[in-house]
């Protein structure tokens, strides 16, 4: 009995032994478990084999969809390349218009330094008599794309920049004819005729006169065929520009003009426009004061002026600057709005009419010619004929814009004046019959 109680107590002793190891083994496999599954959380064996499968699958979809895709991806590309090509152009277009816009800016900036070296910065006046203004505007910068055609033809042509520009049709050809001829007997090679119809361009070319035919314009093209003296003068205004736009520097000449001398040798190039007067003497040519008297005023009676003879719209020198080539826009637009105006009217009233309100006038620099050198056809017949001192004097050029025979006029001054004959001018009169 004793041993039966003492054997079950044996039993009980050593199966709580076992117990525990059991336990303890549980716990830490369990913790190792735990460890190798947040380590390993694919799996211990078969990760590979899972992961594997779908490596393979995904390299067997590439390899089988890479030939179907090519064709399509080409075509992607084409149309992104020819997306690209449109935005390229467009993108070239910008550029180009910026440029432009910044070629105009540059212009206003020319001046702008040259008129801050003047104002920009404050100086003090000098000593009496000393102080000098702004007087010579800088030149535009050239844009020969304005007209490439002519941008050749003057870069052939023209000596320092300079040209003498005539207009032309075939109703003056033989004043033209007499014009060309003393140019070349003086020695001038940089001049050209604009031709304003197909038989001024072939005559002159028969000639080998340098002559420009402008491209077809239907308002030009009317006036320059069937106009008038006037109606052509006022032509050169809008044509003018383009050649002030290039960078050049026009001696705008009529035809009815007899050249004696080189005109370039005689200017002063320190104004914007440099014209001759249609004055006939110091007063009437340079400017004077005219007194206005108004007797009901009483003491007040006598009102000073300034007066002045017009500037000869045949014949004027204009240099390639911003003033300059505003002046050519305001009298081309009035003439444009106003078909009954005379264009060397307008000419005179933009370049000499002051600010005031409601007009914003013209800034621009202005010199008369000498009017001996540069003589109208009134000084001529009326005075200088008759004037043994005068007769002396070799002009420059003469303008026949006094009188309405020109043609027999002109020869007689190349005969007076070129060939000696002394009485060629006698029998004409002062004025016109």
């Amino acid at each position: 009995m004793a041993g039966r109680r003492d054997g079950p107590l044996m039993k009980s002793g050593g199966g709580g032994g076992t117990g525990s190891r059991i336990a303890v083994a549980i716990v830490i496999g369990i913790l190792c478990g735990c460890v190798f599954a947040f380590l390993f959380p694919g799996g211990f064996f078969a990760s590979t084999a899972v992961i594997s499968p779908v490596n393979t699958s995904i390299k067997s979809r590439q390899a089988n969809s890479s030939p179907c895709e090519s064709p399509e991806r080409i075509n992607m590309l084409k149309s992104e390349l020819a997306s690209l090509t449109g935005k390229n152009a467009e993108l070239k277009k910008q550029v180009r218009e910026l440029a432009s816009k910044l070629q105009l800016a540059e212009q206003g900036k020319d001046q702008a330094q040259k008129q801050f070296l003047t104002l920009g910065t404050q100086h003090k006046a000098g000593p009496f008599g000393t102080v000098k203004a702004l007087r010579t505007n800088p030149s535009v910068l050239s844009d020969e794309s304005v007209n490439p055609q002519l941008a050749i033809i003057l870069e052939k042509i023209a000596i320092k920049k300079e040209i003498i520009v005539a207009l032309a049709n075939s109703n003056v050809r033989e004043m033209l004819e007499v014009w060309f001829q003393n140019i070349k007997r003086v020695g001038i090679s940089n001049y050209i005729v604009v031709a304003l119809d197909d038989e001024t361009e072939h005559f002159c070319k028969s000639k080998d006169v340098p002559v420009y035919r402008r491209p077809p314009d239907e308002n030009v093209d009317s006036i320059g065929k069937t106009g008038g003296n006037h109606a052509v003068s006022g032509l050169k205004f809008h044509i003018l520009r383009e050649f002030l736009q290039l960078g050049y520097s026009v001696l705008l000449s009529d035809i009815d003009i007899v050249y004696l001398q080189n005109p370039f040798d005689h200017l002063y190039r320190d104004s914007d426009v440099e014209s001759m007067s249609d004055g006939h003497d110091n007063m009437t040519a340079y400017g004077f004061n005219d007194v206005f008297d108004e007797p009901t005023m009483g003491w007040a009676r006598y009102a000073h002026t300034i007066r002045i003879w017009v500037y000869n719209s045949g014949f004027f020198f204009i240099r390639p600057t911003l003033p300059a080539i505003e002046l050519l826009d305001r009298v081309a637009n009035r003439l444009s709005h106003e078909p009954k105006s005379w264009d060397q009217a307008v000419f005179n009233e933009e370049l000499f009419y002051p600010s005031h309100p409601g007009y914003d006038g013209l800034h621009a620099a202005k010199r008369t010619m000498d009017m001996y050198l540069f003589m109208n056809s009134k000084v001529l017949f009326k005075t200088v004929r008759k004037d043994a001192q005068l007769r002396k004097l070799k002009p420059v050029i003469i303008h026949v814009n006094y009188h309405p025979d020109k043609l027999p006029r002109m020869k007689a001054i190349v005969e007076f004046y070129v060939n000696g004959k002394q009485n060629a001018l006698d029998h004409f009169p002062d004025g016109s019959d």
